[in-house]
């Protein structure tokens, strides 16, 4: 029986970035989320994408989950309107609850907080630990480099192909949102093939 999309986590910036068009491409997540009935699980913030985010899923009549670490309560400023909110001790708890309850990931322009969360998902996927959608939206191309250090890895012998292949490039939503049913327990990649 196939698995629903009921959640996805989004990975973005605390911050807005340098083109506008890295604020449209998140406000778009947002309501596109809510829309679709589909909850966002993201980080909690207020401040930057994350909040951007946020605030077009509540605005749209979106459920949305907010997971902090309690050190950044004030740092990314805590989303005061997002009803559940989920205060946890470290990052690693935040990354945890956030891989829990979602059915796939899309990672948005964002720092080096947002390309840590991606590698570890990625990872956690090529060791078989899940085989949830992975979906970088590459908005204006700003992911250009990441993914040439992906190519890279494998160019160089330090990934195989199939690994490459867990995670997908998208120029925008509507194409996330095509590439996001999750797998299957029975579709996960075996460990003899990573």
């Amino acid at each position: 029986m196939p698995v629903t999309l009921s959640a996805v986590a989004v990975f973005c910036g605390s911050r807005f970035g340098n083109n506008p068009l890295y604020r449209q491409a998140a406000q778009k997540t947002g309501q596109v989320l809510a829309e679709q009935g589909i909850r966002l699980i993201y980080g909690g913030g207020a401040h930057g994408l994350m909040g951007v985010v946020a605030d077009a899923a509540l605005t749209a009549g979106g459920a949305v989950t907010g997971v902090i670490p309690d050190f950044l309560e004030t740092r990314e400023k805590m989303h005061e309107g997002v009803a559940e909110l989920i205060v946890v001790d470290s990052m690693h708890a935040r990354k945890q609850i956030m891989f829990a309850r979602a059915d796939a990931f899309w990672i948005l322009p964002g720092g080096f907080g947002t390309f840590d969360e991606m590698m570890e998902i990625l990872t956690w996927k090529q060791l078989g630990q899940h085989g949830k959608p992975i979906i970088l939206v590459n908005v204006e191309h700003w992911a250009d480099q990441v993914i040439a250090m992906l190519d890279a890895a494998v160019a160089q012998g330090f990934a195989e192909p199939v690994s490459r292949a867990m995670i997908h490039t998208v120029p925008d939503i509507e194409t996330a949102l095509a590439f996001s049913q999750p797998q299957t327990a029975q579709q996960k990649v075996p460990a003899g093939q990573l």
